[in-house]
C-alpha cells in the first residue's frame, strides 16, 4: 500500500498521537503514521545538521539521509529511550558519516586553526541564510563546530566526542574552550560594537 491509496481517516487520527504510537504503527508499514514522524521532527533534524554540517545543501542531504535511515532502521528502536533521543543520536552519526565523506575532511578536522584570524571574520564566512549566533557557530572551523554543537548544544560528554572524532580528550576540551571564547567575544562585539 502507498501513501496515496491510504484512506484520509488513516492519515488523520494519527496527528495527535504520541512517538510511541506513531513508532509502532510506522513499524507496520503505516505510512501516514511515518509521514507524522517525519513532519513532527523534519525541522529538529535540518537544524542538528545545520549546526553540524554549517552549509545548507549539505544539512539537506544529512535530512534526507536520515529519514531513509529511520525507515530502514525503525524495526531495531526498541523504546528504551524518547524516539527523539534516538533520532537525534541517528542524525549525528548520519552528517559525522557525511562529513567524513566529503573531500578533505581529516585534513580541516587536523589542521591548526588560526583563531585569531577566524575571531575577525566570524560571522563573515557564515552561510549567508543564517543570523546571530547561529551564523557564528557555522563559521567556526568544523572541528571546534562540531565539538561545541556535540557538547555545548546537544550534551554530549567529551569522552564520547573524542571517540566518535578520533581525537583525545583533551583536544575537545582545549576545543570547546576556544570556540566558547570565540563566540563570546563575537557576542560582546556585537552587543558592544567593540571588535573582538
Amino acid at each position: 500500500m502507498d501513501a496515496h491509496s491510504l484512506p484520509q481517516s488513516a492519515e488523520l487520527f494519527v496527528i495527535g498521537d504520541s512517538d510511541a504510537t506513531l513508532v509502532a504503527m510506522a513499524k507496520q508499514q503505516h505510512q501516514g503514521a511515518f509521514r507524522q514522524l517525519y513532519q513532527r521532527h523534519l525541522r529538529m533534524v535540518y537544524s542538528l545538521a545545520l549546526r553540524l554540517t554549517a552549509q545548507p545543501s549539505q544539512a539537506e542531504d544529512v535530512t534526507q539521509e536520515v529519514f531513509i535511515q529511520v525507515w530502514r532502521k525503525l524495526d531495531t528502536f526498541n523504546g528504551d529511550s524518547a524516539f527523539t533521543t534516538w533520532l537525534h543520536s541517528l542524525t549525528t552519526n548520519t552528517a559525522i558519516s557525511y562529513l567524513r565523506k566529503q573531500k578533505g575532511w581529516w585534513q580541516r578536522l587536523q589542521a591548526n586553526d588560526d583563531y585569531e584570524t577566524l575571531s575577525e571574520q566570524l560571522p563573515a564566512s557564515a552561510p549567508p541564510d543564517l543570523d546571530g549566533l547561529q551564523a557564528a557557530i557555522a563559521a567556526l572551523p568544523e572541528r571546534a563546530r562540531l565539538i561545541f554543537v556535540l557538547h555545548g548544544l546537544e550534551g554530549y560528554r567529551q569522552e564520547s566526542i573524542a571517540q566518535v572524532l578520533g581525537i583525545t580528550t583533551g583536544t575537545v576540551k582545549a576545543q570547546f574552550h576556544r570556540a566558547r571564547q570565540l563566540l563570546e567575544a563575537w557576542l560582546d562585539h556585537h552587543h558592544s560594537g567593540v571588535s573582538p
